[in-house]
């Protein structure tokens, strides 16, 4: 076997890895930079898009409230208002997980309100301290 000697990097290697490096460092930032302008406009551009499909749904409720019919259902849905003349009726559903009457509505309906009143204190002096919790200061 015959003996080589290592081989010693040339000057024009290492200066051309040098140049190659100083390089790399220099683009690194600005690609880095790049990188997250990019992240936050694909960020910025799915936030707006949200926000033009909000718009949209809601200017497709104004349309709605501009109709007259539409008005008046909501009137008589969420006030139970009607006009004069017409009756309202409220039908409950007793199996309706809503319906929250039952026998406390009945015996309420039949006290005046300074009977409610008072049977509200009298329930509060039946309390426990015990059971009653402190204010958080």
């Amino acid at each position: 076997m015959r003996y080589r000697p290592a081989r010693k990097v040339s000057r024009r290697a290492a200066v051309l890895a040098l140049v190659l490096s100083a390089l790399a460092l220099a683009y690194a930032y600005p690609l880095r930079t790049y990188i997250e302008q990019r992240i936050e406009i694909n960020r910025l551009e799915a936030e707006q898009a949200a926000q033009e499909e909000r718009i949209e749904e809601l200017e497709a409720e104004r349309v709605k409230w501009d109709d007259p019919e539409y008005v008046q259902a909501q009137i008589r849905s969420s006030l139970l208002l009607v006009p004069p003349g017409e009756d309202l009726v409220i039908v409950i559903d007793e199996d309706d997980p809503k319906h929250t009457g039952g026998e406390d509505d009945e015996t309420g309906a039949d006290q005046a309100w300074y009977e409610e009143l008072a049977a509200t204190f009298e329930d509060a002096d039946q309390l426990d301290p015990e059971e009653t919790e402190e204010p958080a200061e």
